[in-house]
């Protein structure tokens, strides 16, 4: 078994016949709360399987096998979904876009990466990936502490070399520049 990955966040209850909000955490929700899926819980317990799902007002409602009413989805608040990272597939799969040069990858891809400006001076280590409704950030540790957060778009993020341990980024005047 591989590493856990975030894929939601169970919120509140919506109705009283057992759906409840989810905060997703995937690019492909559409393949991760597909009607048969099976999710894990983060910190154990029994998984659960979607029975359904759909977008309403911008959200994503999930309804789950044995969950049947207001009480129970309400029990479900607070949880954390995650699936095994050996199931995960490729990070293009469900990714309907004509881009064509498979500049996908998951995450835990990119933690760990060396961050290199263009003329190769060492930024740090990414940390994280920080998803906002603007976009993506990448979180990169500096060497004597703190963190830059850069915008991870390909403008300033050229290239990304998973396998050589690296990403190069070309930052715009004034974006590393910290006190």
């Amino acid at each position: 078994m591989g590493e856990p990955i975030v894929v939601g966040r169970i919120g509140k209850a919506h109705g009283i016949r057992g759906d409840v909000t989810v905060e997703v955490r995937t690019d492909v929700p559409e393949l991760r709360f597909a009607p048969g899926s099976r999710l894990d819980r983060s910190g154990g317990g029994p998984s659960l399987v979607v029975a359904g799902s759909r977008w309403h007002s911008g959200r994503m409602l999930v309804r789950f096998d044995g969950v049947a009413d207001r009480t129970a989805a309400e029990a479900l608040r607070g949880v954390v979904l995650t699936i095994d990272s050996d199931r995960a597939g490729d990070p293009s799969a469900g990714v309907e876009t004509d881009d064509a040069d498979g500049d996908y990858w998951w995450d835990r891809d990119l933690v760990g990466l060396r961050a290199l400006t263009t003329d190769g001076r060492l930024v740090g280590e990414v940390t994280d990936v920080v998803h906002t409704p603007a976009g993506e950030l990448l979180a990169i540790g500096r060497p004597g502490g703190g963190e830059h957060l850069v915008p991870f778009v390909r403008d300033i993020v050229p290239t990304v070399d998973p396998a050589g341990g690296r990403l190069v980024i070309d930052p715009p005047s004034g974006l590393l520049d910290l006190d």
